[in-house]
């Protein structure tokens, strides 16, 4: 089997309304398909970037916690492609969203910075 690239990540949320307008409206994540699934009492919200399919936001009733800091087991952060981390940076932070200082990467040379989603799912803009 050989991989073609990466289809979607998938995120549960605790607030659907918080984390859909923080994809959406501060982020830039278009909605290709909101969709309530009774049954389930969730939300699955397919949303794309620059026509890409790359997150499936779900909310389910009281989810449990997962660990992210200290570094734990399991997802370390989602990256994010941008052209400017420092004004990638300045964006987010004048939308109210706390960004860690801007770092250069020693291997490559390039600049990122790390942020959060509001349920603390820790985030990367990474300069291409």
């Amino acid at each position: 089997m050989i991989l073609k690239s990466l289809h979607h990540i998938a995120i549960i949320c605790s607030d659907y309304e918080r984390s859909k307008a923080f994809y959406t409206q501060i982020l830039g994540f278009e909605v290709q398909q909101e969709v309530y699934r009774e049954a389930r009492q969730s939300y699955k919200l397919d949303l794309s970037l620059n026509g890409d399919y790359l997150i499936e936001l779900f909310s389910f009733p009281d989810p449990p916690a997962r660990v992210s800091r200290p570094e734990a087991l399991g997802l370390r952060h989602v990256a994010f492609k941008v052209e400017d981390v420092e004004a990638a940076k300045k964006y987010l932070e004048e939308k109210g969203v706390a960004c860690e200082p801007v770092r250069v990467d020693e291997f490559t040379g390039k600049k990122f910075t790390f942020f959060e989603d509001p349920d603390h799912l820790p985030m990367e803009f990474y300069e291409i």
